[in-house]
């Protein structure tokens, strides 16, 4: 059985995404510095990755998934495109939904533009760290309908991961348990019982730009270490 942990199930807040990856940090002690790598969905994620990497001594880098949405409604993902171009697509979703081939393969060639563009900005100075074989942490600053995590996690799977864990600070139960089958564990900080918007678990949670993106693969490249983990000061 897939291991499925919730921390809290009451509404306290973080102070800032900082906060949620070093509470993150605390529950995944347990895991190999030198096995595990920390994939954060930009943009948000990032800050939360960057503090989750930091405290458990981890590789960093960010994960260019993007969701195939369903035909009348984008936030549903029925499957996902990777950075490489490989297409996942969720058979029983895609059936349900309406889609078929053509629109699977339009939306696959308009999310790929969009990866295309990020990577262009953000792997010139961050070049992607390969998953096979390692135990990969996906986080971001929570979930709601959880269809952009989904996408992360379909895509990070396709690199063939030894385990695969979903580290989230927030989010619905509904979200959480969909999300937690998708992944060999699922670690969730807060689940509470009502649950709105995700800013309102936190007390500062302003909008992160691109430049703070590359700000932190900058400063994670600095301290990379020859034969492994990033060494933080």
């Amino acid at each position: 059985m897939k291991q499925f942990t919730v921390i809290d199930h009451s509404s306290g807040r973080f102070d800032d995404r900082a906060q949620a990856g070093q509470e993150l940090a605390r529950a995944l002690r347990k895991i190999a510095a030198n096995e595990a790598v920390v994939l954060g969905i930009p943009r948000g994620g990032v800050i939360v990755a960057q503090y989750l990497a930091r405290e458990l001594g981890t590789p960093l880098d960010i994960i260019l998934a993007r969701k195939i949405g369903a035909p009348a409604n984008p936030e549903f993902a029925i499957g996902a495109v990777s950075e490489d171009g490989h297409v996942f697509l969720n058979q029983e979703y895609a059936r349900q939904a309406g889609a078929d081939e053509a629109y699977s393969e339009q939306e696959k060639q308009r999310q790929m533009a969009e990866i295309k563009r990020r990577a262009a900005l953000f792997r010139k100075i961050h070049p992607k760290i390969p998953l096979k074989d390692r135990t990969v942490i996906v986080t971001d600053d929570g979930v709601a309908t959880g269809a952009t995590f989904e996408a992360a996690l379909w895509s990070a799977r396709c690199e063939k991961p030894r385990k695969l864990i979903a580290a989230i600070p927030v989010g619905p139960e509904d979200t959480l348990r969909r999300l937690a089958r998708q992944a060999d564990e699922l670690i969730c900080l807060r689940m509470p019982e009502i649950f709105y918007a995700l800013s309102q678990f936190y007390v500062h949670f302003e909008q992160v730009d691109d430049e703070r993106v590359l700000e932190i693969l900058r400063n994670s490249s600095k301290h990379k270490s020859p034969s492994g983990p990033r060494l933080f000061p």
